[in-house]
């Protein structure tokens, strides 16, 4: 008799539970948003995300969004910056050799940045999408 209540709850009650598990791990699983993913190489790139990561944490209502900076070096001629958004390159910019005014870049971003978020907040809002793409 055990063993027939063992069998039965083998075949019949496991199965059950774990097609019922995953619905209740979806539930409860952690989303994080409103991060700055610093993917730069150089001390320019390095700078670049420290400013600009300083003005993404003044903005509100950046939940929902992560940014991810990412660099190319070429050792000739310096190296290419590039923001996304959510996977959406909205920013790109050059930085040679020499010291270049890395703080302006950095403001010039977030002012891009901000442009972009509010475009997409009122797209969600009025229910169009078709100006949310790679236009920058």
């Amino acid at each position: 008799m055990r063993s027939l209540k063992k069998r039965l709850f083998v075949c019949i009650l496991c199965p059950l539970l774990l097609v019922s598990s995953p619905s209740v791990l979806a539930d409860n699983d952690i989303e994080i948003s409103g991060l700055v993913i610093d993917r730069t190489l150089t001390r320019f790139g390095k700078d670049f995300g420290f400013y600009y990561s300083s003005y993404w944490r003044e903005l509100p209502f950046t939940q929902g969004f992560n940014v991810t900076l990412y660099e190319t070096v070429f050792p000739q001629a310096g190296t290419v910056l590039t923001l996304e958004v959510n996977g959406t390159r909205i920013y790109t910019t050059h930085f040679g050799r020499r010291a270049n005014p890395i703080k302006e870049s950095a403001e010039q971003a977030i002012l891009l940045t901000i442009d972009y978020l509010a475009q997409v907040r009122a797209n969600a809002i009025t229910g169009d999408f078709s100006g949310t793409t790679d236009d920058f």
